[in-house]
């Protein structure tokens, strides 16, 4: 049983449903409340279309339930991993394209596998590789990215994406003086609405709340204003010129794409045939990489186009029935002209018409059912580069679930099996894949919701799912009227708590390496978005270098006996004597080949700087671990100190040091050296087995 229970760890929990089920019943109904819009809010965010939110909020959040170790996390989309996905991918294809959603989907198998392995191999411990301090900084900047990412959905103007996050942010700010009236009202009303719910009334589902009115006002208003016109009615040169171009750019980006589907199959009819390697297989697999580049290419320039063609405003001449007539920039409309009142954007050219938006974004139609449960398409090539991708990501997401669960188990007792924890998330991210997702992770204000709600077992998950499930079945066409700047208002109030200078500040306080390495990401990650990973790269990589310097250098303090007896810290400067002739010091740090140099270096310029010095003590019970390198050093500095008529001891060598010098034979050379109470009694002119020699800690 108790096999079967590490297998299947919700077993555990199952007994205890007769007693919970009624509590986990409204703790899952509740999350689910606060799902529904949240997981749509963060597949936008993530670069995907809404309803793919709904698909990664399905199965996840019960899979990570049953097979993770904490009764209360509630897995699903969440910001920080949504605004990574986009990051990490925008280079390799365009937002919301079908290449980019299969690179999402892919992504979250990859994050998965590599969270599962992790956890099978009992490696939870890898996510210390970022500290408390890094984690501080970069979900701080990637807070305040994640919400001025948000601001074009509610002034309701396009925003371009570029390899500079701040230009395109000053591209946003740029059209504010073509800001859609009603879209700011909708997205500003429903930030006030949330910031009062959440001060005023926090234990309201103020996230459904203000969802559910915006969607009723969205449809009663007619919100959305959409038209279309066809291409021969474009009567404006300049703006057929540009229209002309990216059509231009489309045509052939279509026919680059067709041709690499024939290389593909040449280069695969290469290898069956010729075998793999052969000059034959090797030349079309280069004509295919070609291919590649040419149509990757092709679809720079065609985003770069649309987002051109979308910053442009328009005008429609409409005639007796509001058909369009005509169609016109903005700024060239004649004045004689029949025209619309409404100013357009051209949403996308498509099939020889052109689609047009002059009211606010909606989520739209979204496809009722489930969605194709399948497996993605995996090659090693498109492994590899995913690659770093999966690794930041299932570090980060790994990162914030486990900090979620541990202080859930603060509140509520239980015990949390990191291991456990990434086996239960990478399951979960696979589940996602399967399911049409992307990468998620445990999330901070729905696992608030659930343990506030009175979730006592992972069974509150399962009903969360469950109400998914029934949205997707029967309640999809109730989302249509959804305004895109009201989710854009979830996402910025979500993420507004995760900015915290305090902590930063405190790490400050707390040690000056720390305060660096929280600053350095929180600064990289600005400097570097929309690449993220970059930051957080460079944060974790310098928190490591303060560390590894750290330890190079330990503290090295002299002793001296006090009034009582004790030894206590003289200082970490000159040296002191503790009797005449006597100099004893405490190493605070392991003996490894880091600071082996540092270590001799202390004790000979001790030597040189007392030049009546005779005995030098190192009292050790700081020395937690001595590698080959320390003990090769320590034998040698014996000799050379013998020589210059100074006698090295060691006190208080702890049992892991003294194992080693056994080990590795030099035991029997240092044994001499060791002291014992009464040795180091007698030698600083002490009375043998004073309590002052037996204690431990600062004072000795």
């Amino acid at each position: 049983m108790k096999t079967l229970s590490a297998i299947l760890p919700f077993l555990r929990w199952l007994p205890q449903l007769r007693q919970t089920w009624r509590a986990d019943l409204v703790a899952g109904i509740s999350v689910a409340l606060v799902l529904v819009p949240q997981a749509m809010a963060y597949a936008q965010l993530a670069g995907v279309q809404a309803y793919y939110g709904l698909y990664a909020g399905f199965l996840p959040v019960a899979v990570a339930a049953l097979w993770g170790s904490s009764a209360q996390l509630a897995t699903g989309p969440v910001a920080a991993v949504s605004l990574l996905t986009a990051s990490l991918l925008g280079a390799m294809a365009a937002p919301g394209s079908g290449e980019f959603i299969a690179l999402a989907v892919t992504l979250a198998l990859l994050v998965g596998l590599l969270q599962f392995a992790l956890g099978v191999l009992r490696l939870g411990a890898i996510v210390n590789l970022l500290s408390h301090p890094v984690i501080v900084g970069f979900t701080s900047a990637a807070a305040i990215i994640i919400a001025t990412s948000q601001l074009s959905k509610v002034f309701g103007v396009p925003m371009p994406r570029s390899d500079s996050y701040f230009a395109d942010i000053a591209a946003v700010l740029a059209q504010v003086g073509h800001t859609h009236i009603p879209t700011f009202a909708m997205g500003a009303g429903a930030i006030a609405a949330l910031l009062a719910l959440k001060r005023f009334a926090p234990k309201l589902p103020g996230v459904l709340i203000v969802v559910a009115a915006a969607t009723f006002i969205s449809w009663a208003t007619g919100f959305e204003r959409n038209a279309s016109a066809r291409l021969d009615q474009i009567a404006d040169p300049a703006l057929a010129a540009v229209v002309e171009k990216l059509t231009a750019a489309q045509e052939r980006l279509r026919q680059a794409e067709l041709e690499v589907a024939r290389r593909a199959r040449v280069w695969s009819e290469a290898r069956a045939t010729a075998g793999a390697g052969s000059l034959q297989e090797v030349t079309a697999q280069a004509d295919l990489a070609v291919g590649r580049l040419r149509a990757e290419e092709l679809r720079r320039e065609v985003a770069e186009r649309a987002a051109t063609l979308n910053s442009l405003w328009v005008r429609r001449a409409v005639d007796e029935r509001g058909q369009t007539s005509a169609l016109y920039a903005a700024a060239n409309a004649p004045a004689q002209a029949r025209l619309d009142p409404l100013e357009y954007r051209i949403r996308r050219v498509q099939g020889g018409t052109l689609q047009l938006a002059g009211g606010g974004e909606v989520v739209g139609a979204i496809p009722a059912g489930l969605p194709p449960f399948a497996l993605p398409a995996l090659s090693l090539e498109l492994a590899l580069s995913l690659a770093s991708a999966a690794v930041v990501i299932a570090l980060v997401g790994f990162m914030e679930a486990i900090s979620i669960a541990k202080a859930m188990a603060a509140r509520t007792r239980q015990r949390i099996d990191a291991n456990q924890e990434l086996i239960g998330q990478g399951l979960a991210n696979v589940a996602s894949a399967v399911s049409q997702g992307f990468p998620v992770s445990g999330s901070f204000s729905r696992s608030a919701v659930n343990l506030q709600a009175g979730a006592r077992t992972g069974f509150a998950a399962v009903v969360t799912a469950a109400l998914m499930l029934a949205t997707l079945l029967f309640l999809t066409p109730l989302l249509y009227h959804l305004p895109q700047a009201v989710l854009a208002a979830v996402v910025i109030v979500a993420v507004l708590g995760l900015i915290d200078f305090r902590a930063i500040a405190h790490a400050w306080r707390v040690n000056r390496h720390d305060g660096i390495a929280a600053t350095v990401t929180f600064a990289a990650t600005l400097a570097f978005a929309p690449h993220l990973d970059w930051g957080i790269l460079a944060g974790a990589g310098l928190a490591i270098a303060l560390f590894v310097v750290r330890t190079m250098r330990p503290r090295v303090c002299w002793l001296v006996p006090g009034a009582d007896g004790r030894l206590r810290e003289a200082g970490c400067g000159t040296p002191v004597q503790a009797a005449p002739g006597v100099l004893v010091l405490r190493f605070d740090g392991q003996l490894y080949f880091g600071n082996v140099s540092y270590f001799e270096d202390s004790l000979l310029e001790a030597a040189a700087a007392s030049p009546r010095a005779r005995s030098i003590v190192v009292v050790g019970d700081g020395i937690n671990r001595i590698d080959a390198s320390g003990v090769e050093v320590v034998e040698h500095l014996a000799e050379r100190l013998d020589a210059a008529g100074v006698a090295l001891h060691f006190y208080a060598l702890k049992p892991q040091v003294i194992e080693v010098l056994r080990n590795c034979g030099a035991f029997d050379k240092l044994a001499p050296r060791l002291l014992g109470e009464e040795d180091l009694a007698r030698l600083i002119g002490g009375t043998p087995r004073t309590p002052a020699l037996a204690a431990t800690g600062t004072d000795r």
